[in-house]
């Protein structure tokens, strides 16, 4: 029996996740399985990967066969140096302390240079989510300088229409005015002759 370690996809359409799987080779993708050794989620930034790295090994060092994605995900983990590394202790190129030393070594560096990409990733984020603020704040101003031209407008032909009135008032006024004065000079004259 051949057994590949391959992925095994779950997942709704569009937003898949995998299993990490020992497998016979002549068994379906999503069919049965011998051992499960973790899970892969390519969804998340960076993907999400929990591997039971002494399973894996344990396979490995059996004669099991990784797809070229498992191969990837192995060794961006560690398993494939680990497997490396218990390979040069079985035909005795170092002991066993050695190649913990070396493998606690690789996993610390790797380890660096993870979190450097996660916290490159989050500046990066955080520059995006500033420069997104900044482009709001002007739209904001912009509409707000609108709405007060547009306001100022409004106010200027209202006061030119109040004046407009308050002209023609006034005017109207004077017309009348005259001819009340004009009326109460009559009868002023008309009251001192009687």
């Amino acid at each position: 029996m051949a057994t590949k370690l391959r992925l095994q996809r779950h997942g709704r359409k569009q937003r898949a996740y995998y299993y990490i799987v020992a497998a016979d080779s002549r068994a379906p993708r999503d069919g049965r399985f011998i051992e499960r050794i973790g899970d892969y989620n390519p969804n998340t930034n960076p993907a999400t990967i929990n591997l039971d790295l002494v399973k894996a090994v344990k396979w490995l060092d059996n004669g099991a066969i990784p797809t070229d994605t498992v191969r990837a995900i192995l060794s961006y983990k560690g398993a494939m140096m680990l497997h490396h590394l218990h390979g040069g202790v079985n035909k005795g190129a170092f002991t066993a302390e050695e190649a913990d030393a070396k493998f606690a070594a690789w996993m610390t560096e790797k380890e660096t240079k993870v979190q450097g990409k996660r916290e490159q990733l989050a500046a990066t984020k955080a520059e995006l989510n500033a420069e997104k603020f900044k482009a709001e704040a002007k739209v904001k101003e912009a509409k707000a300088a609108a709405i007060a031209a547009k306001n100022a407008v409004v106010e200027a032909v209202a006061t030119e229409e109040v004046s407009e009135e308050v002209a023609e008032t006034v005017v109207e006024a004077t017309e009348e005015a005259p001819a009340t004065e004009v009326s109460n000079t009559e009868e002023a004259a008309e009251n001192t002759e009687a």
